[in-house]
């Protein structure tokens, strides 16, 4: 499975990417408004940290808009992915960017009839919406284990991106449902790394060692 971040923090980006671990961004016009910077240069900024995909979401509601800010974005740089709701004239929108060649992220995805939908119109990414799904009173992984299986049946070669990742069981249950990618806020991924256990078998390894007779210089510097 490949992880991407879903943020505009540049910092956290920066983070995650020296880990190694971090395959691709994420963001949306909420996320770009809590980074306080312009839109562009944030993206621009995004993209240079991270070769993998970056998502940069287009604003217009009809399909000629939806184009015209789709080609837009993908000429700021190569890993750029156009996300696009949903919506009719959004599929519209995904045939013709995927026709030329442009990537796109299909975002707000809520069933799996949508996501076919998304599959069929070219799409290289379709995003079901995990947490705001299992918000309502429905089970956001179901949702994801239907896209997986339509997905195999036909043979569709768009990628399923689990986004509104609330927490490291939800990337764990995305993984085994066969979901390419998950998409997290930072505190997700950090508290993936963390465990209790770990931080206390570290801390009697390090006390052990303390008692290991050539401790203090089996890692030193060879003279020269």
């Amino acid at each position: 499975m490949k992880i991407f971040l879903d943020t505009a923090d540049v910092e956290a980006i920066k983070w995650g990417v020296a880990l190694g671990v971090v395959d691709g961004v994420t963001t949306n016009p909420t996320l770009a408004a809590r980074a306080g910077r312009g839109f562009k240069e944030t993206v621009l900024e995004i993209c240079e940290i991270c070769t993998g995909p970056v998502s940069a979401e287009t604003v217009g509601l009809t399909a000629e808009q939806i184009i015209k800010e789709g080609r837009i974005l993908a000429q700021w740089a190569p890993n750029i992915v156009v996300k696009v709701p949903l919506i009719a004239e959004g599929l519209k929108a995904v045939r013709q960017l995927s026709a030329e060649g442009i990537k796109t992220n299909v975002t707000l995805v809520f069933s799996p009839a949508q996501a076919l939908l998304a599959a069929k119109a070219g799409a290289t990414y379709v995003s079901p919406f995990l947490g705001r799904y299992d918000d309502i009173g429905q089970e956001g992984m179901q949702l994801v284990r239907e896209i997986v299986q339509i997905f195999r049946n036909y043979n569709f070669q768009t990628e399923i991106l689990a986004a509104s990742i609330r927490n490291p069981l939800h990337v764990v249950e995305a993984a085994k449902a066969g979901a390419d990618i998950a998409t997290m806020p930072p505190k997700v991924l950090e508290q993936m790394i963390a465990h209790p256990l770990t931080d206390k078998g570290l801390t009697s390894f390090l006390k052990d060692w303390e008692s290991v007779p050539d401790a203090k210089t089996v890692f030193a510097e060879p003279e020269r």
